[in-house]
């Protein structure tokens, strides 16, 4: 912007000067804009990836085709990605890991009682387990209901669902350790996971998991 206190003669020469100002501009607002987008932790992780994951990234580009239909809102992994070893508890109460699974493909999956869409899919993620669970695959899912412990106990018991492994995080934390890198934005969320705890692909909201079109995707990614 021109001084209006300096001569008119004056405003030229300062014009060169100007142009790299502008340019900077510009320059911080695409970056302001990046991080707006991917949010600051999402910025951070494309920029540098874990090597030891790109066969995860591999396996998500293999399968990727198989996305459709019931599962064509998974959005399979582009950049390596090591999920954090999320902590939780067991029926029994006693502290559990994410890592404790490693060595096969898992399902790890977000839910609580006061989110209406979780109780609809967990029928879903029973009948996944029921199906494929053993020892080249499991569903984790982390109820994170913070005040009565007994209930989502309760909700699993009465709707039958007995193939599922109660596991509770009564702080909620593993949500906010998966919104950390930018793979949690809402109930119910979950995660498909290499055997070295990798990102294969993540989901926001529910979707059919006893289908024919998630399972023959968890088979292909689990290798059964």
């Amino acid at each position: 912007m021109t001084d209006p206190n300096q001569p008119q003669n004056q405003s030229l020469p300062a014009r060169p000067r100007r142009i790299p100002m502008v340019l900077a501009a510009v320059i911080m607002g695409v970056g302001i804009g990046c991080i707006g987008v991917y949010g600051i932790g999402g910025f951070m992780r494309n920029a540098s990836g874990d090597p030891a994951c790109r066969p995860a990234v591999d396996l998500a580009r293999k399968i990727a085709p198989l996305a459709h239909g019931e599962v064509a809102a998974l959005t399979m992994a582009t950049d390596p990605l090591r999920i954090p070893d999320l902590a939780f508890d067991d029926a029994d109460g006693k502290p559990r890991k994410l890592s404790e699974f490693r060595g096969h493909p898992v399902l790890v999956n977000l839910w609580a009682t006061w989110c209406v869409p979780c109780r609809k899919e967990m029928p879903a993620l029973d009948e996944l387990q029921g199906k494929l669970g053993g020892p080249k695959f499991e569903v984790v899912a982390i109820n994170i209901d913070t005040r009565d412990p007994e209930k989502p106990k309760n909700f699993l018991k009465d709707g039958g669902l007995t193939r599922l492994g109660f596991f509770t995080d009564v702080k909620a934390k593993a949500f906010q350790d998966l919104k950390a890198v930018g793979r949690a934005i809402g109930m119910p969320t979950s995660v498909l996971i290499d055997g070295a705890g990798c990102e294969i692909a993540t989901i926001a909201g529910p979707a059919e998991w006893a289908s024919d079109d998630a399972v023959t995707l968890i088979k292909a990614a689990s290798g059964q």
